[in-house]
């Protein structure tokens, strides 16, 4: 019997003759070592990655800045990890009013002393001067170089003026960037908008109407993928001396830490990434059936652009994709609704797109786009009406979309990959 497929705080049985299910692919079990939240930062800090102790890096007297994630990402737990390695940078002697934290908002809003306090605690926040970058605010931007793909690189002075930039975060798949983490602190974290922008607008082929660029995906950090290459570029400009990321489980829970270089001890933890929820698949079948997993990481449509592009790695060309994401939240984005419901063709919402770029907006455009080359049914409490004229069908049961697949297919049942837990299971083909 296949596991359910979750859908908010209720689940679906997947009604499929078993000769009808090819795979059922779960996260791999990875055996890791037992320890506390503070003792896998400190095991990282007094075991990095192709550099020396943090300690040895850093002299009296010199200034530290330290780039946080924002609130978006506090799933990264950084109240746990920055108030650590404040105290490893005490213990070199780097005294308070010689560091400088600043929060890698990228193109978001400012935060409240509310956020910051959970984001670093009250104790570090009240000895510690904590900003938050802003990309608009050009008084604080300095122009560093440009990349070769020619993103002009502008990012916050005041890290620049800094004796050490230090990055810390979280690593996950990143359906842009391959992975999160490393080198985004600084491009999209501390970059003006006109940067952000450049680089993001990476994301799609060169000329209007030629659509995304199916290179830039999950776990892709080879330069094929120009959106991480030209991140790449622009963190080396500012050569951090030193990083520290972490790797949470299902639950958000840290189960690893990595510091030391920045290059070498993200793609660690992007490994440990890979070994965990990158999984082995066959072939591809002519139907998905991907659950985004259930609340919380159903509570929104936006979320649920990791589930759909997990689930493309497995499907056939033209075949039949079933999303069941509850999005009680709705669509969860302004932008992502309107790129999906408040445009006529693909064309009106690309040429959008490239003349406005967010994420949010990209991700609509890949929910439209992948709606023209699939079947893509959504399981979903959001109507029917409000997905526009984006080629999405909405239902409220997964019969209802079995049923559906049925009639969009010649009245046949389909050969289908079970993905329980969408949002993480990354299938690689063998």
């Amino acid at each position: 019997m296949p596991e359910a497929m979750k859908y908010g705080q209720h689940e679906f049985e997947v009604k499929l003759p078993p000769e009808l299910i090819a795979a059922e692919l779960e996260p791999n079990h990875v055996d890791l070592p037992q320890r506390t939240v503070p003792e896998h930062i400190h095991y990282a800090l007094e075991h990095p990655i192709d550099s020396k102790p943090l300690k040895e890096l850093v002299k009296p007297g010199e200034t530290v800045c330290i780039i946080i994630s924002d609130v978006t990402r506090r799933w990264q737990s950084p109240e746990t990890y920055i108030p650590i390695l404040i105290e490893e940078l005490e213990s070199a002697g780097i005294r308070d009013e010689d560091m400088l934290i600043i929060s890698a908002t990228g193109t978001h809003r400012k935060q409240t002393r509310e956020e910051h306090i959970g984001l670093v605690t009250e104790a570090v926040y009240d000895r510690i001067r904590l900003v938050d970058h802003q990309c608009t605010d050009e008084e604080n931007l300095k122009y560093v170089g440009t990349t070769s793909r020619g993103t002009p690189v502008w990012l916050d002075k005041r890290a620049l003026e800094c004796d050490h930039i230090i990055l810390t975060g979280g690593v996950v798949y990143h359906f842009m960037a391959g992975f999160g983490g490393g080198r985004k602190s600084v491009l999209p974290g501390i970059a003006g908008r006109e940067t952000i922008m450049k680089n993001h607008n990476l994301a799609l082929n060169p000329g209007l109407g030629a659509g995304s660029n199916p290179e830039v995906r999950s776990a892709n950090l080879s330069d094929s993928n120009p959106v991480h290459a030209d991140m790449m570029e622009a963190c080396a400009m500012v050569k951090p001396t030193f990083l520290i990321n972490v790797v949470v489980d299902d639950n958000q829970k840290i189960i690893s830490a990595f510091a030391g270089n920045w290059i070498t001890a993200h793609k660690a933890a992007c490994d440990l990434v890979e070994k965990m929820y990158g999984v082995a698949a066959k072939e591809k079948t002519p139907m998905v059936i991907a659950s985004a997993g259930g609340y919380p990481k159903d509570l929104n449509f936006y979320q649920t652009i990791k589930t759909l592009c997990n689930a493309l790695e497995v499907v056939e060309d033209g075949g039949t994709i079933i999303l069941v994401t509850k999005s009680d939240e709705g669509f969860g984005n302004d932008d992502t609704e309107r790129q999906i419901a408040g445009y006529e063709t693909m064309l009106d919402r690309e040429k959008a797109l490239r003349e406005n770029f967010s994420i949010g907006a990209f991700i609509g455009y890949l929910f439209a786009e992948s709606a023209e080359k699939y079947h893509l049914i959504a399981v979903t409490g959001i109507p029917q009406e409000q997905f526009g004229t984006a080629k999405i069908h909405a239902v409220k049961t997964l019969d209802e979309a079995l049923e559906l697949s049925r009639k969009l297919n010649g009245g046949k049942d389909l050969r289908a990959t079970l993905l329980p837990h969408g949002a993480n299971t990354l299938p690689k083909l063998k």
